[in-house]
Formats: structure tokens, C-alpha cells, sequence
């Protein structure tokens, strides 16, 4: 079985935790004994002596897992109360986000569970330190990558350099998952139905999914899962990556 799943995205804010808590949800529902884990996460809570993900705890929500405290330090070892990129909040704290002790923490999961649905922050290219970006730890863990997009204008210049930069890494892509960030406007539809087409036959990729957008989304709403999976028919090419 392969291992795992890294969830990246074309940018920040583009609903990549909506993603992988739907991909890691339906995944359980198949029998996959598999949990998430976010490296590393700015703008965390906190509470008492601890930083809390929101991420994580949609994730984990969504998904019906809770997990102990060893395991949550696991799916989360590296948390900042900044929200800014992580190489900043690690500055600030005096502690920048280590490869090496990500890929242990994975490592450490995969020796209780049968696979680990990754979600990275920001865009591919995010800084971790002074020497790594994203793209390093997704080449360090080299679990097959989904990559989030939104639709509208812009959108095919980001995916298609990002899509360039995780083949150049020797990474292998699963497809793209557009989603709406934003309530779609009418005047824009002629656009949003081109940008997964001509993405698609650029980038030489599979379209995974098609999000519409989730209004009030909460992690306990079981009609928004049913129609996440309804518009994502690319979730069977997932099971099918992690059954190999």
C-alpha cells in the first residue's frame, strides 16, 4: 500500500483543509484505516500550554478521529500563534520548522495506521526555514500530490507553474481539485468552465473534482460531505494510489 497523501494548493485560503478532511473522511468510509497531518501550522490557537490547528481539529471533526495527545502531537509538530509564512513564525519563535523531525512524526504514524492524508500550508514554494520551502518536505515524504485550485482569472498561470515545479521535483500528480472559494458569479461562468479544461490539457493533468461552494461549512454537516463526493468522481483514483 502506498503510504500516504500530500494535499498542496496554488495558494493560501483556497480550501485545501476542506479537501482533505472530504478525501480522508470518504477514505475512512472505504475501510482505509487513515488519519491526517498538518506539518505545520501558523495562526494556531491557543489554549493553556498548547497551539491548537484549526485545520486539524476540522479535520479530525469531519472525520470522527480523536486521537491521543502523543498521536496529536504527531499530526501536528510544528505550531505557531503568528499567521504569517512559516519561515517568519518559526524566525519569531526561535524554533523554524525541521524536515527531518516532519518526516519522523510521519514515520511514527504509519507504524499505527495503514496511510496519512498530509495538508501542507500555503502555496508550493512557501518558505519553512532559511534553506527549505514546501516543496522540500513534499520531496523528503514523496507522497503522491493533489494539488488545490480556485476558478476565476489567474488561476491557470498559478496551477500550471505549480504543476511544472512538482515535476520538476520528480513528484507524482495525482490530478487538480478546483473549488470555489467564493459564492460563483454569473457574469464569470464562461471562464470557470474553461479553467479546468485548459488546465487540464496544459498541465497534462487529470481533474479530480469540481467543488461548488459550501455555504456555513461545518465539519458535522453531512450534506456538504454528500455533495463533496458527489462532485469529486476523482476520490476512486485516490483509493486506487494508496491501494498500489
Amino acid at each position: 500500500m502506498n503510504r500516504g497523501i500530500f494535499i498542496t494548493g496554488t495558494d493560501t485560503g483556497i480550501g485545501k483543509t476542506v479537501i482533505t478532511a472530504g478525501i480522508l473522511r470518504w477514505l475512512r468510509r472505504q475501510g482505509i484505516d487513515v488519519v491526517p497531518m498538518k506539518p505545520v501550522q501558523t495562526g494556531a490557537r491557543r489554549e493553556g500550554r498548547r497551539l491548537i490547528s484549526p485545520d486539524l481539529e476540522f479535520i479530525l471533526a469531519a472525520s470522527g478521529i480523536k486521537p491521543g495527545a502523543g498521536e496529536a502531537k504527531l499530526m501536528l509538530p510544528c505550531a505557531y500563534e503568528p499567521a504569517c509564512s512559516p519561515h517568519l513564525a518559526g524566525k519569531l519563535a526561535g524554533k523554524y520548522p525541521e524536515i527531518a523531525e516532519i518526516v519522523s512524526c510521519a514515520e511514527k504514524l504509519l507504524q499505527k495506521h495503514q496511510a496519512i492524508v498530509v495538508e501542507g500550508a500555503g502555496g508550493i514554494m512557501v518558505p519553512l526555514n532559511e534553506r527549505q520551502t514546501m516543496l522540500d518536505l513534499m520531496a523528503a515524504l514523496n507522497y503522491p500530490v493533489v494539488v488545490v485550485s480556485r476558478f476565476g482569472l489567474g488561476t491557470i498561470n498559478h496551477t500550471l507553474l505549480s504543476l511544472r515545479a512538482l515535476r520538476e521535483a520528480g513528484l507524482t500528480l495525482l490530478g487538480v481539485v478546483f473549488n470555489h472559494t467564493e459564492p460563483p458569479l454569473a457574469e464569470n461562468q464562461f471562464i470557470e468552465a474553461d479553467n479546468p479544461e485548459i488546465i487540464a490539457h496544459f498541465g497534462d493533468v487529470p481533474v479530480l473534482g469540481k467543488l461548488r461552494y459550501f455555504e456555513n461549512l461545518s465539519p458535522g454537516r453531512a450534506d456538504v460531505w454528500q455533495q463533496f463526493e458527489a462532485d469529486m468522481p476523482g476520490l476512486k483514483c485516490v483509493l486506487d494510489e494508496l491501494r498500489k
